[in-house]
């Protein structure tokens, strides 16, 4: 298992480094020119110079990947273009609330797509079943960004039950939790179909194992069955999905922070390219690469933890 996960470790360092070299590359390709952007129509040619020299605009490009990601070896991402705050601290300041929103939407998914995927398979082909499947393939359909846009006039507006913008009142957890009810459910909602017809699709295929035949035929209730013998394996590709689920909800992040005024990374990184404000652009898409990575790793080593045959690559 230490093996396993060390050599799942590395490969997720190796995955970061290509991933912000690439979107390094990327960023400078947008058409352009950033200090004049950063800078204004006014600004004179000494001013561009040392802002070039300041960002290191004037080396090529293969040596601005190198300096850069020798600077986060450093534990350094610069410094913002516009306030000379550090990156770091602003990013660090942002991500909580995306984290915690990216964490809601996938969790109460989960919390009714598992059960609801379960019992589907276990009633398949009843009425039960047909409407299951009508409601997670709409929810699957329906584009996040309108669920964002109703939801938001509907609850917030039409009836007035919950807020409309913002994150909450700082260190009222009521508030915080009243503002997040709607930007996650807009984000969330979409992985409520994805997780039911995974784990349905799943345990159909286990309850048609040996194993499960077996267990039936010695007599076993039905419930141990289902939940000892079948869950448990049924729900290893689903682990796999939230954790690949959680990486994409950071960028699914991006609109309803926008649309819902909330603070976070996402609309962090929106300002941020608008205004050509590199280096707290890359500081951002370095935070959310990692934190992607991070969340398929702990999918891949919770299986592994499951599923003994996965650490030999069986």
């Amino acid at each position: 298992m230490l093996t396993f996960a060390a050599k799942r470790l590395f490969l997720g360092v190796l995955i970061v480094v290509a991933a912000v070299s690439l979107l390094y590359g990327m960023i400078h390709m947008v058409p352009g020119d950033p200090v004049k952007i950063m800078l204004g129509p006014r600004a004179t040619p000494e001013m561009k110079e040392v802002l070039f020299e300041k960002l290191g605009l004037n080396d090529p490009l293969p040596v601005q990947i190198v300096n850069f990601l020798g600077d986060v070896a450093r534990g350094e991402l610069g410094y913002d273009v516009f306030t000379g705050r550090p990156v770091g601290t602003i990013v660090a300041e942002q991500a909580p609330h995306t984290i915690i929103l990216v964490l809601a939407s996938i969790g109460w998914a989960a919390a009714i797509g598992i059960p609801l995927g379960c019992y589907a398979s276990v009633r398949r082909n009843t009425l039960f079943d047909r409407i299951s499947g009508v409601l997670t393939v709409s929810c699957i359909a329906i584009p996040p960004f309108v669920v964002a846009l109703y939801a938001l006039l509907l609850f917030a507006v039409w009836l007035q039950w919950l807020p409309a913008i913002g994150a909450g009142e700082r260190g009222d957890l009521g508030s915080q939790i009243s503002h997040l009810i709607l930007p996650s459910l807009a984000v969330g909602l979409g992985w409520v179909g994805y997780i039911a017809r995974l784990v349905r699709a799943s345990m159909l295929e286990v309850l048609g194992e040996n194993h499960v035949r077996t267990a039936r035929a010695v007599g076993l209730p039905e419930p141990t069955i289902i939940f000892k013998y079948v869950l448990r394996i049924a729900v290893l590709p689903t682990i796999t999905l939230l954790g690949i689920g959680i990486g994409i909800l950071l960028s699914s992040a991006v609109f309803a922070e926008i649309v819902f005024a909330r603070p976070g990374i996402g609309k962090l990184i929106y300002d941020a390219v608008t205004t050509r404000n590199y280096p707290v652009v890359m500081g951002s898409v370095l935070v959310t690469t990692m934190l992607f990575v991070l969340c398929t790793t702990l999918a891949d080593l919770i299986n592994a933890l499951l599923d003994p045959r996965q650490r030999s690559g069986q």
